[in-house]
This record gives structure tokens, sequence and C-alpha cells, in this order.
């Protein structure tokens, strides 16, 4: 790949071609002919000028040439310039816009997480995903311990945010029911507000100090966070819509094809890459080479962090092919992250929050 030409030596005619071959590229999906361009009217100059212009920008780095053909396709480079100078974006059409906030409106977190991954794939034809919190980072706002039977207790824990998480946990002993209220009792009064990981941490540093010797309560609260509050999953990572990419046209070669299942299935690499996305506000686009995983598979990826109040909870995004609408695409995620972090505030309070009209 040449080295890129900076786009502010690009003359406004290089500017319209070059968005002429990415509109015509993303529409078609067919490599775009300097005759194809003329044929639209737009810039009234011939098939021959249009091609000479195809040239210099190739050599600028900005097109490519997919195979011995007269067409060309935009490589990252172009679609980089494309979003940030070219593109005029659009507004989520109204009608999505009631068909996701209706869709965000009702459920549990974990229930809102899952209507999101859904609505990125279903709006965008693409790849949605959406990584929720990690257990350990997530503030607590309730614990509950149920005893099921004998020595097996359930525990049962609350978010601030609204998530909910069960354990089974076998105890040393068998504890009456009156006690585990108390300590869950104990737990939520002297917590609430922190994370988990915090918590677990606080507690064993308390048995640590032996404090919990001269209190049998405190020694089983100890003992039950510390099965009970599973810190150690990392966050988890929701995909919709892979087999929905199996028409395109970019992925007729069955390796391409292994490679992205590959990829996908590998939740640990995914939710690193998106959390990159989380440093910084809005949205976030990374296409081709900007990331291991887009590099690996030729794709693009726009995501966004979302949150409650001023939490950061996870990302979400849309992951496919590098001819993408970007018109479409970024605001549709934009939109989709702040009425996710608005559905996550009322689920988790119990009262609707006043979104701005749109």
């Amino acid at each position: 790949m040449p080295e890129v030409k900076d786009a502010a030596n690009l003359t406004p005619r290089d500017r319209e071609i070059l968005k002429d071959i990415i509109l015509s590229y993303v529409l078609s999906a067919e490599p775009v002919s300097s005759r194809s361009v003329s044929k639209l009217g737009r810039l009234s100059l011939s098939a021959a000028t249009i091609r000479n212009v195809m040239a210099d920008l190739e050599e600028w780095g900005y097109l490519m040439q997919p195979h011995t053909s007269a067409g060309r396709v935009p490589t990252a480079a172009a679609y980089h310039l494309f979003i940030e100078s070219m593109m005029q974006v659009r507004k989520v059409p109204a009608r999505d816009r009631r068909y996701i906030e209706e869709s965000l409106k009702s459920g549990d977190a974990d229930q809102i997480l899952g209507a999101a991954s859904h609505l990125l794939s279903e709006l965008s034809q693409q790849v949605g995903i959406v990584v929720a919190p990690a257990v350990g980072e997530t503030v607590l706002k309730a614990v509950d311990f149920v005893p099921i039977s004998g020595r097996r207790v359930l525990c049962v824990v609350v978010s601030a945010a609204g998530f909910v998480d069960n354990k089974v946990i076998e105890t040393e002993e068998e504890i009456p029911r009156e006690e585990l209220v108390r300590i869950s009792n104990y737990l939520t009064e002297n917590f609430c507000g922190q994370t988990l990981r915090g918590i677990r941490d606080r507690l064993l540093k308390m048995m640590a100090e032996e404090r919990a010797q001269v209190n049998r309560m405190l020694a089983l609260a100890i003992e039950l966070a510390r099965e009970g509050l599973n810190i150690d999953d990392g966050p988890d990572v929701l995909v919709d819509g892979t087999t929905g990419l199996l028409t395109r046209p970019e992925l007729g070669d069955i390796q391409r094809v292994r490679r992205m299942f590959e990829a996908f299935a590998d939740k640990a690499r995914l939710v690193k890459l998106l959390n990159r996305c989380i440093q910084g506000q809005g949205v976030r686009v990374l296409i081709g080479a900007d990331s291991e995983l887009t590099s690996e598979l030729d794709f693009s990826l726009v995501a966004a962090p979302y949150g409650v109040g001023d939490q950061t909870l996870g990302t979400l995004g849309i992951i496919g092919p590098s001819r993408m609408e970007y018109e479409r695409v970024i605001p549709l995620v934009h939109f989709l992250g702040e009425t996710l972090s608005r559905a996550l505030g009322e689920s988790s309070s119990g009262h609707p929050e006043k979104s701005e009209k749109k």
C-alpha cells in the first residue's frame, strides 16, 4: 500500500470523484470504473479525465485495484477521509427511533443488553456487539442469601445498574434463614455503592485482621461474600447477526468465513478490542489496519460507550465488511448508545428519564 497523501492536498475535484467511487462501491460491491463514475453525470467530466484522477488517487493511497480490471475500490484511508469530511450524516429515522425506544423499554438489565445487540444487527444488517460490565466492576445495590436445601445457599447480587447475578454456594454448616437475612441486610447496608471487587477485598482484609473471630455473624458474612461475590468472571460479550453476513459478496471465500466465525467466538479478544473504544466519549470507527481484528478480517468497527450516570459500563457497536453505510451506521450506534444508557438508568431506578426530543 503506498504512503497516503495528505488529504489537505486533494483538490475539490479529487474529493468529489473519490466520494462518488465510495458511494458507488458501498451500493454495488463491485469495483468502480471511470466510465461508471462518468455516467453518474454529477461532475460533467469525461471518462478519460476521471481515469487520470483515479490513477492519482490510487498512487496517493486512497484507491486500490483488487484485480486486473478497470475498476477500483476505496482503501481504509478513503473511508476515514469520507467519514471525517465528506459524508452527510443521516438522522436515525423517526420510525427506527421509536422502535429502538420501545424495544429497550422493558425487562431487566440483561434483557435490555440482549435487545440492544439484536437491534444493532437488525437495523444495520451487520453484526451487533454489546460488552456487558465485568462482574467485579459492578456497583452493589443489594445482596440476598436464600437457603435452598441443607448447606446450599443461593447468592443473588443486584447491581446499581440493574444487573442480577446468581450463584449457588455450599457453606460449612447449615445456616438458618433468619441469620441469612441478617447477613444480607448487613452487607447491603454497609457496602451498597461499592464495587464487588472492592467489597470482597475489604472483607478479606477484615478476615486477615481477625476482627471476625469475635463476631459469628461477621465471620459468616465474610465467608458467604467471599464465595458469593463472583468477581473473577471477565466481561461478557453479546454477538448477534453473524450468519447474516454470509450473503455478502466479501465473504464468498470459505477461508474468510472460517476466520470470521473464529474471531467472533474469541470473546476475550472481542472484549479487549471493544474496551479500547471506551477511552474517550462519542463514536469511534476502526477500519482495516486500525486494529488486529479488523485488519485480519478487512472489517470495520463502529462503537460507542454506554453507562448509567457518570459510570461507563461497557461498549456497544456494529462490525462488518468495510463496505459499510457509515452515513447511516454512525448515527445509529450513537443513538443506541444513548438510548441504552437511558434505559438502564430507568431500569435501575424504576423511574423513566426524560429524553431530549430528536
